[in-house]
């Protein structure tokens, strides 16, 4: 072999393997646990489910590196506990909706949902570009906590009945299982509210221990199997236009993730932010039309009677919560004036696009 060749190859050889040694350490990132915690049950149809698959993208993405143990509602933590579980280190994050944790903060409905609120392409807007990441952050903060999107069920339905609502006198005495800002509206029209985990639902509505409930929209709710307790199928309701589902996980835990693994978890997080929706948007007109034709359910919608009612208690809700504090004041004046810059293009573009062909087409 020629020597100046040989000695040219070596030459080049050496530095490469002392790059290849040398990058290995520094790019392997320390294994980290990963403990995730969840309002919903295992298998719950929809949100659990949607809850799981969060899970096993984060460990999948990682390639490995963030240990993921996932608990449903009641295998570590009841499903209400989960706040209190992730802010005080027990777990790492929790997988719910941020109007659970209202007994906490009044503000944090605004980012789930609030009646006659953003829908859900509103809402990512607003949090993605239009500020409200920011004022998420520091409420979240006061907390211990940091939060982020990981789905949204779009409008839900008004929800289910065993009467029908002509007039908001029909409201009193109601026993209705709806929680956050939605629920308060009711309370004000006379009904009485709980908040129920969506695993004890079902069994309280057959019971008769409620008179109605809400849920998610036909997709979820046919799963659910209401149709066997309630006659009734109130197919759009003011409570929630575009409800958001947060990963939230512990502050000090979150900030000592190598900036590689956080980028990695709000991946999965933003994935799954519009997997959930397209999954809803895809199934919902199929489970409508199983709900009425197999199983007999009567679809029903509010009059603009009781949609008034509706919005006259909402405005005194948020007006309420605005009284609050500082930060539920400043986080109300955002979320208001964005929904009015917001509605304010989109009904004279989306929904008169959407009004004009459903006249032309002869839909909905």
């Amino acid at each position: 072999m020629d020597r100046r060749l040989f000695l040219k190859g070596a030459a080049v050889a050496a530095p490469a393997a002392a790059a290849s040694t040398l990058a290995a350490p520094a790019l392997a990132q320390e294994r980290v646990e990963m403990n995730i915690v969840s309002t919903w049950p295992r298998d719950f149809p929809g949100l659990g489910l949607s809850a799981q698959r969060l899970a096993a993208r984060i460990a999948e993405i990682s390639g490995g590196e963030i240990i993921v143990n996932y608990f449903a509602a009641g295998e570590k933590v009841g499903a209400f506990d989960s706040f209190d579980s992730v802010a005080n280190g027990d777990a790492q994050a929790y997988v719910g909706c941020e109007y659970y944790w209202t007994g906490k903060h009044p503000a944090f409905a605004y980012f789930t949902t609030v009646p006659f609120g953003m829908t859900a392409s509103e809402f990512n807007a607003w949090i993605n570009y239009g500020g409200g990441k920011e004022l998420w952050a520091k409420l979240s903060a006061d907390f211990g906590l940091t939060a982020m999107l990981c789905g949204n069920t779009g409008t839900q339905s008004g929800g289910w009945f065993n009467k029908e609502i002509e007039t908001p006198d029909d409201l009193r005495g109601l026993k209705m299982r709806i929680p956050g800002f939605g629920g308060t509206v009711m309370s004000k029209l006379g009904a009485s509210t709980v908040s129920l985990p969506g695993g004890q639902i079902y069994e309280n509505l057959v019971s008769g221990a409620i008179d109605a409930t809400e849920w998610v929209g036909p997709y979820n709710d046919y799963f659910m199997k209401f149709f066997e307790a309630a006659r009734y199928y109130y197919v759009s309701g003011m409570h929630e236009p575009g409800a958001s589902i947060a990963l939230g996980a512990n502050l000090p835990w979150w900030e000592g993730l190598s900036e590689t693994h956080r980028a990695m978890i709000s991946a999965a997080a933003e994935e799954e932010n519009a997997r959930q929706h397209q999954q809803a948007v895809a199934n919902n007109g199929a489970y409508l039309s199983r709900l009425v034709t197999d199983h007999g359910v009567e679809t029903r919608s509010f009059n603009e009677e009781v949609w008034d009612a509706f919005g006259e208690a909402a405005m005194e809700v948020l007006e309420e919560t605005r009284d609050h504090s500082d930060m539920a004041a400043q986080i109300t004046d955002d979320f208001l004036a964005k929904l009015r810059e917001y509605a304010t293009y989109l009904a004279v573009s989306e929904t008169e696009f959407a009004n004009q062909r459903n006249r032309v087409l002869g839909l909905g």
